[in-house]
């Protein structure tokens, strides 16, 4: 059944046609997952060992994030942040692979660190376009980047001429460390997002018709399978979710409702049988 689903994604990328979705769990390959923090736990623990948080919050990222934006300021929790992915860390296998396809229309980036963008360096002819903070951004949903880092605007006109769009909902360490961590980060978008206000409209446009393939991501909670649903709302009606962990029920419930195909594998073990079947053809 792996061998099938693999096929399918192998051909819908030949095509053009499938969007890869990364999530955290991608840092777990390699020795990448012990310099960068690859899951919200690990992030947490980070944000709390140079800073004071109630023992209630102390394992949730983002009121934890909320809790030092409020009584620290919100340098704090940025500086926090690009400490904790400002790294001289490589890009994994999987994103060596997946960046350099050469039909690759879209790329969605759900986690805070660099390593699409490094993976990315050896061609020119993509951009960023990366969810800022209101906090910091207020009236402006995205910041769109040229590759070598340069801002090109709040606007997605003018970019058409990128091959590939990195989308970064969540913001990245680099180039402008802008992150969406917090509560109340979190508040504005969920009030605009089921109007689709806070994704762009370049990538409301590049999904059409489109299958998504998940990479290191769960759907345990409800933020993420909120972020997931918005993202990936007027694409094909076929996706595909490597998830070698088995489901829990909310997570079975939303493969189930979206049709994504749930492929049992563990991630590193796809990448191989992925980079095969590109190689037989």
């Amino acid at each position: 059944m792996n061998t099938a689903a693999i096929n399918s994604i192998s051909e819908s990328m030949a095509a053009g046609n499938a969007i890869p979705y990364l999530g955290p769990g991608v840092l777990a390959l390699g020795k990448v997952g012990q310099q960068l923090p690859g899951s919200h736990s690990a992030l947490v623990g980070h944000l709390t060992a140079k800073t004071s948080v109630p023992h209630k919050i102390r394992t949730n990222l983002t009121a934890t994030a909320q809790f030092i934006e409020n009584f620290k300021h919100r340098k704090t929790v940025n500086n926090a942040m690009t400490e904790a992915f400002n790294m001289e860390a490589q890009p994994t296998a999987l994103h060596t692979l997946f960046m350099n396809l050469p039909h690759l229309p879209l790329v969605v980036h759900a986690w805070y660190d660099d390593l699409p963008q490094k993976a990315l360096l050896s061609r020119s002819d993509w951009g960023m376009a990366q969810g800022v903070s209101q906090a910091e951004h207020y009236g402006n949903w995205v910041n769109y980047f040229e590759a070598d880092g340069k801002l090109a605007g709040v606007e997605a006109s003018g970019h058409e001429s990128w091959t590939t769009l990195l989308y970064q909902p969540l913001g990245s360490v680099w180039p402008a460390r802008n992150f969406l961590v917090s509560d109340s980060d979190f508040v504005e978008v969920l009030t605009e997002i089921d109007i689709q206000t806070p994704i762009p409209e370049s990538v409301q446009q590049l999904r059409k018709g489109r299958s998504f393939v998940f990479l290191g991501c769960r759907f345990s909670t409800q933020m993420e399978r909120m972020f997931a649903h918005q993202i990936m709302k007027r694409s094909s009606e076929k996706h595909w979710a490597v998830l070698p962990e088995e489901p829990t029920r909310n997570e079975a419930h939303f493969l189930e409702q979206f049709n994504i195909e749930r492929i049992a594998m563990p991630l590193s073990e796809f990448v191989s049988a992925f980079q095969t079947r590109q190689l037989v053809h």
